[in-house]
Formats: C-alpha cells, sequence, structure tokens
C-alpha cells in the first residue's frame, strides 16, 4: 500500500472514531480514560500536537471544537455528568 493511501484510511478511521463518539454522548469520557486510557480531550490534544507538528498554529480550544464539533463548553453543559465516586475511584487506581 502507497503512503498517500495508507494516509487516507488513517484519517478515515479517525473521522469514524470522531463521529462514533459524536453520537456516543452517554459514554463519558472519565469512563474512556478508566477503561482506555485515554479519551475525547486526549484525541483533540494528538489533533493539536499533530498540527503543531505540521507548524499549524490551533489552540486547545480550537482543537476541542473541531473534535467535538462544538465549543467543548457547550458539550460539558449538554452532555458531560459529574464523575461519581466509583468513576473518581477507578480514575486514581488507573493513574496513580
Amino acid at each position: 500500500m502507497d503512503e498517500q493511501t495508507k494516509l487516507a484510511l488513517e484519517a478515515a478511521a479517525f473521522r469514524t472514531l470522531r463521529d462514533h463518539l459524536a453520537t456516543r454522548t452517554d459514554v463519558q469520557n472519565i469512563d474512556m480514560m478508566n477503561l482506555a486510557g485515554f479519551c475525547r480531550n486526549c484525541l483533540s490534544r494528538w489533533y493539536q500536537e499533530a498540527a503543531d507538528e505540521k507548524n499549524i498554529a490551533i489552540t486547545k480550544d480550537e482543537a476541542r471544537e473541531i473534535f467535538y464539533g462544538m465549543p467543548f463548553s457547550q458539550w460539558k453543559e449538554q452532555h458531560q455528568n459529574d464523575a461519581t465516586d466509583a468513576q473518581k475511584a477507578a480514575f486514581e487506581k488507573s493513574h496513580p
């Protein structure tokens, strides 16, 4: 497989993951962190870091808006719940 095709497939997979997570607002970031070690914020940060590598200036908030499809504050207001004690304990255990 040539590099351009590989890059296009990787980008398509990323967009599919982003779109899937956009439909699964019931899955909280803390749950993702506890189970997989990354969350939507990590993905937006990785997007920002990739832009930085290409000398493209994108702020943290801009990267989050690109990933979340709306300002992060709006997403939090609409979809984020307060973490339960059990979620917090699991996070502390998995991220000492």
